[in-house]
Order: structure tokens, then sequence, then C-alpha cells
């Protein structure tokens, strides 16, 4: 788990990762307080829930895409999420201890992110209706909550191991995250919360004192992805699996472990379970 000198850790990227997800939470809070608050304006004039999600989803999924193709999320790589660093991991194109580095510079982003959101916005953003943007399960229950989310995250990794590997469509695979990021929070939102992200939940939950079947979304968006992973192995093999930025530039860690691991023999293919 440790560095060696041939393996540098990247406190840059960590500093990043943290920053990028601070800003993903900050975001998210502020537009909910714009539109799911009930003293809003936007709330009054978008009585409909389904319209106020579809427009959420849209300013979210712009939020992602703007990260994304931002400087600093070019230099990271953007991804924000415990389960995307896991997956990239299993496929042998990050280092261990970038991983971690990562993962838990992510878990420090989402409660910064949600702790500045209070207090830039206060007690509003403690209303239930908004409720710090909390992932909780549906009317449905936790059981549905825990399929949802383990469907959205396989869809999302699988796309971005399509599009990543696709000459033609790999630079807009932050485009299409964006996307899907716009049409689960419009639609399936309702049966979980619409997380997809540990490291989001806990965010939230820490400042909310919240922790209602965080379970959930600690257990099903990592097996949604290491599944929809594994099926892509099976399926395109290792030849072209992305490097593990959702929008390539250089410097990256990912492009040198894996020509680290070439030049020292090592195999960093996945292989399969």
């Amino acid at each position: 788990m440790f560095a060696s000198a041939k393996a540098p850790l990247h406190w840059r990227e960590y500093m990043i990762e943290a920053g990028a997800l601070a800003t993903f939470m900050l975001s998210a809070c502020a537009v909910s307080l714009l539109l799911d608050y009930p003293d809003s304006p936007a709330h009054a004039a978008l009585p409909d829930p389904l319209a106020r999600r579809a427009l959420t989803g849209v300013l979210m999924g712009l939020t992602l895409i703007l990260i994304v193709h931002s400087p600093w999320g070019r230099r990271s790589g953007a991804q924000m999420n415990p389960a995307v660093t896991l997956t990239f991991l299993r496929l042998g194109r990050i280092a261990r201890h970038d991983a971690l580095g990562y993962v838990l510079a992510q878990f420090c982003g989402g409660v910064l992110g949600v702790l500045l959101a209070r207090r830039l916005f206060g007690v509003p953003l403690g209303h239930p209706a908004v409720h710090y943007v909390a992932t909780r399960p549906g009317m449905a229950g936790a059981v549905v909550a825990l399929i949802s989310e383990l469907a959205i995250s396989a869809l999302l990794m699988t796309m971005v191991l399509e599009t990543g590997r696709s000459p033609r469509w790999k630079r807009f695979t932050g485009v299409f995250a964006g996307a899907l990021i716009a049409l689960y929070i419009t639609f399936e939102a309702p049966l979980s919360g619409m997380s997809m992200n540990a490291a989001r939940t806990v965010g939230s939950a820490v400042v909310a004192e919240d922790w209602t079947a965080v379970w959930v979304y600690l257990v099903a968006p990592l097996a949604g992805m290491l599944l929809a992973a594994e099926l892509f192995v099976r399926r395109r093999g290792t030849v072209d699996l992305p490097c593990g930025k959702f929008a390539h530039a250089e410097p990256c860690l990912f492009c040198d472990h894996v020509a680290r691991g070439r030049s020292d023999g090592t195999i960093l293919a996945a292989r399969t379970l």
C-alpha cells in the first residue's frame, strides 16, 4: 500500500478530487434549495415534482460536465466517486496508493461540500424538503433502492468503458455521464434518491446526521460498477481499456501506472473472477 520511489504520491490530484466533489455537492445543495425549498420562488413556479427533478437533473448534469472538462478535472480525471476509482483499481488502471488517496479525498470532499453549503445557506438547507440533499430509499423501500442503485451504477460504468475505448466517442464520455445523471435524477431519484456514490451520500449523512439505509449506498454503486467491469472484460477483453479519466489530458497518473507496469513486466490487465 506504500508508494515506492518509482510510484510517487500524487497529492495535487488527490486535492483536486476532494475539491471537485465538494464543488459538486455545493452545487447540489444550491440547486435543491432553489427548487425544493417551499419558500423558494422557483419552487412555486414549478409545482410539478417531475418538472423540478428534470430541471435539477439538467443543472447537475451540466455541473458534472463542467467539472470533468475543467483544467482541474482533466488533471485528476474527475472520478469523484469511490466506486469509479475502485473499479479502475480492479481493472489495473491505478496504483493502490493512488486509489487510496483518491477515495479518502472523495469522502473528505463530500463532507466539505455540504459543510460549506450549510455555512453559506444556513437554516433553510436543513428544511425537511431539502435535508442537506441526503439520499434515502423511496417509498418502495431499501431493497428496491439497492437494486436501482446497482442498475444505474452498472449502466454508468458500462458507458464509461464502452465510450472510453472508442476513438470516436471517448471525448464525449463526460457529456454522456452528465446526460445519464440528468436522466437518473429525473426518473430514478424517487426510488433511491439517486446517489450512485458513497462519498456523496456520506457527505450529506454526516452533516444531516441521518444515516438511513446508508449501507445501500456503500454496497450497491461499487457492486454495480464492478459487475459492469467484469462483464466488459469478459466481452471485450483488456486491450482497449480506457485510462481512468473521463476527459484525458497529460500528465496522467493512470497512463503512467500502466506504463510502469509494462516496463516492470507486471501484468496489469484485469482478470476475470
